[in-house]
């Protein structure tokens, strides 16, 4: 059996979803493993589950916290089995998915976090709601928030909405933390949530009975790559000892620690291991994790686990982190350089051969144009298929967006430019090639540029959605802040990269003013 201080030669590629529990869990993962003497990489927050178990099937990350209804429901598309208790769904996912796509469902960690739909108490009492039949009743009166993931998954709304006719007066999707606090304010009526999260003990909510058994059993395990179950056994077996170990209650201790008290993400997830006798009793991973607390995929490739939180000003804050911060920026940079120079290669020249094949231009620039109404997520996710997740499908995400401002801006420039020093061009019998060089390409310099000023900044901003799939940059303190409802952590991440994006279009404007020839520029009249 592995220990701590072994060496042993591979990186494990350790995930997560985007909400506090898959946070913890993958951060436990990932110091165990240390402890016993393997590199880890954290991907965590990369998004919801079609993304990350994506990136599993492919071998692009290892293992994340997975939960058998979640498997059943949201991947195969399937009922719970008949009689289908926890063991009977935990057979089903364990053999489909190894015969459908080779990865492995571990020992289930000792723990169901089930599907829990919430109300506040004094509502529930008032309106005698204790069941989700009671529920349906008086829904059309009532206002619902949900997550994405519930609102879109066979397991969520759509097959609740079927299972007990709710019809909702309004629904309106929520991200994980903000619900509690949409809730308690009094914005919504009604919430999903988890049934370890500790903001229900928190806000002492009226969790609702599911008097049909709709919800399939959800036991959590680790869910591992055909790869590392086949080439890691050593791993596995590490693993292995987290079964069974982790009740709802220390699961439950854990989110409260974070949703509530505020402690770290490595906090948290150490004192998880420790309360369930799998600590080795060193503080070396946890002084690691609290001084390298925000990085992605570089330097010790720690992305997403959540920062000191006792630190409350911005300023302070950011001064705290600089160092991780830094690498995020660098990081961001690196993905909005790569996609911009590759962008400009592509999209000049293409605006160059469209001027002198013009029939085609309308449609070539419409189609670039389609890239620019996909959200930036949905596009990032497009990718994961091609390229996987990381730093490539980020580039090319962001090399699409940025075509159409370039290609346009080239194509328009060229053809607009000084109609009458074109004809004395060809008067003076200059050739097609000549007036492109020495007029046209000139003359459209300045359009060119505010071409790709507009590219940067628009990829500026896109660049931060990189975080959901394992990109890193100046999004893994927004998402996990979005996460945590930390508006601290957001703006650690927000104000950097809007400094950046006005600091991009400033350079870019100085290099606007100095292009095109030297007389227009010093007598644009």
């Amino acid at each position: 059996m592995a220990r701590a201080g072994q060496d042993h030669t591979g990186t494990v590629v350790v995930a997560s979803k985007p909400f506090a529990e898959s946070y913890i869990l993958a951060e436990a993962f990932a110091q165990f493993l240390e402890q016993n003497g393997y590199p880890v990489d954290r991907r965590v927050g990369m998004g919801a589950t079609e993304v990350v178990f994506r990136a599993l099937v492919r071998g692009d990350i290892d293992m994340y916290p997975e939960y058998t209804g979640t498997g059943l429901a949201a991947i195969l598309d399937e009922a719970p089995p008949g009689g289908g208790g926890p063991a009977a769904v935990y057979r089903r996912v364990s053999d489909e998915f190894q015969a459908r796509w080779g990865v492995r469902w571990l020992a289930p960690l000792g723990f169901e976090n089930d599907y829990a739909v919430a109300m506040r108490r004094i509502d529930a009492d008032s309106l005698n709601i204790r069941t989700l039949s009671d529920l349906a009743n008086v829904a059309p009166g009532l206002t619902a928030g949900f997550s994405p993931d519930f609102l879109g998954r066979s397991d969520g709304l759509p097959g609740l909405a079927r299972a007990y006719r709710i019809r909702f007066r309004e629904t309106r999707s929520l991200l994980q933390a903000i619900k509690y606090q949409a809730l308690v304010a009094g914005e919504v009526d009604v919430i999903d949530g988890y049934a370890t999260d500790g903001a229900i003990v928190r806000y002492d909510l009226a969790v609702l009975a599911d008097d049909r058994n709709f919800f399939p059993p959800y036991e959590t395990a680790p869910l591992v790559s055909r790869s590392f179950y086949e080439d890691r056994p050593d791993a596995v077996l590490v693993m292995s000892r987290m079964a069974g170990r982790i009740g709802v209650e220390a699961m439950r201790r854990a989110n409260e620690k974070v949703e509530v008290e505020a402690a770290t993400i490595p906090e948290a997830a150490r004192e998880l291991l420790a309360e369930i006798g799998l600590s080795d009793g060193t503080e070396a991973g946890a002084s690691r994790a609290q001084q390298d607390p925000l990085s992605g995929p570089d330097a010790g490739r720690r992305s997403g686990a959540a920062p000191s939180r006792s630190v409350r000003t911005l300023p302070a804050y950011m001064w705290a982190n600089r160092n991780e911060l830094g690498r995020q920026l660098v990081r961001h940079l690196l993905l909005v350089f790569t996609s911009l120079v590759t962008a400009i290669l592509t999209a000049i020249p293409g605006g160059v051969l469209l001027e002198r094949r013009r029939s085609l231009a309308q449609g070539a620039i419409g189609i670039t144009g389609l890239f620019q109404t996909i959200p930036g997520i949905a596009l990032l996710a497009f990718m994961i298929p091609l390229f996987g997740i990381g730093v490539v499908p980020a580039v090319a995400a962001l090399f699409l967006y940025s075509l159409l401002p370039i290609l346009r801006n080239t194509y328009t420039g060229i053809i607009e430019a000084a109609p009458q020093a074109v004809a004395a061009g060809r008067a003076l019998g200059m050739t097609e090639g000549q007036l492109l060089w020495k007029i046209r390409l000139p003359l459209a310099a300045p359009v060119i540029m505010a071409g790709v000023r507009t590219a940067a900044v628009i990829n500026v901003g896109t660049a931060t959605l990189a975080a959901f799939i394992g990109a890193g940059g100046l999004g893994d303190p927004i998402v996990a802040g979005l996460t945590l409802a930390d508006p601290v952590m957001i703006l650690s991440g927000a104000v950097p990269s809007a400094g950046l994006a006005v600091a991009v279009d400033w350079l870019l404007s100085k290099a606007e003013s100095r292009v095109g020839p030297r007389g227009v520029r010093e007598h644009p009249g």
